[in-house]
């Protein structure tokens, strides 16, 4: 089982069925393409900002290791590191960037495959009841106005005995 993350449009409301037309299930752990293609996998799924990064990484070590004069073993190490580094961490820089994008996580499924996935995904989605505004003032029935209230342990021990 594999948990999966789901990012809706920003101002997608809970319980319409058109704020998952456009949602994105994120699953979650080892990520084999990541590991395999690295900044590919991010420009693939149009995550610019790590894979540019992810990119200057890459290149920085591989400069780096030249300049240090590294043996071709120790680079390959080196590369097969980062790339697996890459690999655990694909799934969290594209939940990064989504979440900077206005699609932060709205809800997580435990699931065996994609398509179960996103089943449980927008069957929760569709069952939930929208969370509606009261139509009363918060502070319709307070007897102290609202700018009166302290905050603290004590509000009313000065000046009310």
């Amino acid at each position: 089982m594999r948990t999966y993350t789901l990012h809706p449009e920003r101002g997608a409301l809970v319980g319409e069925a058109h704020g998952l037309e456009r949602a994105h299930l994120v699953p979650d752990g080892f990520s084999w393409s990541a590991f395999a293609f690295g900044p590919l996998w991010f420009f693939f799924h149009r995550l610019w900002l790590a894979g540019l990064g992810v990119l200057v990484l890459l290149a920085g070590m591989a400069f780096g290791g030249r300049f240090l004069g590294l043996t071709p073993l120790a680079a390959f190490v080196m590369t097969l590191l980062i790339s697996v580094l890459i690999g655990l961490e694909a799934s969290s820089l594209r939940r990064w960037t989504y979440a900077r994008a206005g699609r932060p996580v709205r809800d997580a499924v435990m699931a065996a495959s994609p398509e179960e996935a996103e089943m449980k995904a927008a069957t929760r989605w569709l069952a939930t009841v929208p969370n509606l505004r009261p139509a009363t003032p918060v502070f319709e029935n307070v007897a102290v106005s609202p700018s009166d209230l302290a905050i603290g342990m004590f509000p009313f021990s000065e000046g009310r005995g």
